[in-house]
């Protein structure tokens, strides 16, 4: 019995168009027509012996095989990757792409001088196409995992089996309202009065998580940093924010920390990624420069 295994060229256009969700949409990144673009994916399911997606009036979809054939072609294809990254590291040289992803609202976080990192890097190692995602920290590890990822920067409180974490800092959380909500003034606050108000919490926290932090529900719920700002700001809510992200609102007198000796709580940040990929030579370079730039 014969095994054919597709090549890497067709598993890389089927991929780009799951991510884009349709053969129109993958164009412009895959420089094909729609009409190339479908003889190519109909020569992968012929290989393959399985219909792999749905394609027409009602829309781009996966079928249950395609789902499963997914998966395993992007594990496949970073498995490829970091193999002829590895290769050109015996040459001596550094090329490929690098994948990254990192937790939201981190920019202003002088903890992690990501931008510094990023433009070391990239001097040192031109030729390596850099990838930057901003996600959850659930689909951050997921990607990870898939080798959508090669690493990620976050705060992650449940963790993945078949990751690594390595231990970067800690970033500091107080508890906030706006000038436009009832306590912003007020002179002496319980934590009865903070347990009556509406309070906007994160989708990635689940309710052992919430009760940690002071609070038995939520009334809001965001999926990012930006989103809860607005929210609070709106005098609406009140809510957990990093100190360094509502920095400039405190400065401005839009945002107050309420009762700090409470309400406050510190995440560690780490870097995760995949088991068995710590050797692979970009992997191992970004982490010598991240490493470097918080030590100094």
């Amino acid at each position: 019995m014969s095994t054919v295994i597709p090549d890497a060229r067709l598993l890389r256009i089927f991929t780009c168009v799951v991510r884009h969700q349709g053969f129109a949409n993958a164009q412009q990144e895959l420089n094909l027509s729609t009409s190339a673009i479908s003889t190519y994916m109909s020569q992968l399911e012929s290989l393959v012996g399985v219909v792999l997606c749905h394609r027409g009036r009602g829309g781009f979809s996966l079928t249950v095989k395609g789902e499963e054939f997914h998966r395993e072609a992007l594990r496949l294809l970073g498995e490829v990757e970091g193999f002829e990254r590895y290769a050109a590291g015996l040459r001596g040289e550094l090329r490929g792409s690098l994948k990254l992803g990192v937790l939201d609202a981190t920019v202003t976080d002088k903890s992690l001088p990501l931008s510094d990192v990023i433009g070391a890097f990239a001097r040192e190692h031109p030729a390596v196409h850099l990838h930057l995602h901003v996600q959850s920290p659930y689909e951050l590890q997921l990607s990870v995992l898939s080798n959508r990822l090669d690493l990620a920067i976050g705060a992650f409180q449940l963790r993945m089996n078949g990751l690594l974490y390595q231990p970067l800092y800690r970033e500091q959380h107080w508890l906030y309202c706006s000038n436009a909500h009832p306590l912003f003034e007020a002179q002496q606050i319980s934590q009865e009065e903070i347990s009556l108000q509406r309070m906007v919490g994160r989708a990635y926290w689940n309710q052992v998580e919430l009760v940690r932090h002071g609070f038995k529900r939520t009334e809001a719920t965001v999926d990012n940093m930006e989103g809860q700002l607005i929210l609070i700001l709106s005098g609406a809510y009140i809510g957990f924010l990093p100190e360094h992200f509502a920095q400039p609102w405190v400065e401005q007198g839009r945002l107050r920390a309420l009762i700090p000796a409470t309400y406050g709580y510190q995440a560690p940040f780490s870097l995760a990624l995949r088991r068995g990929r710590a050797k692979d030579p970009l992997v191992q370079k970004f982490r010598e420069m991240l490493k470097r730039q918080l030590d100094a």
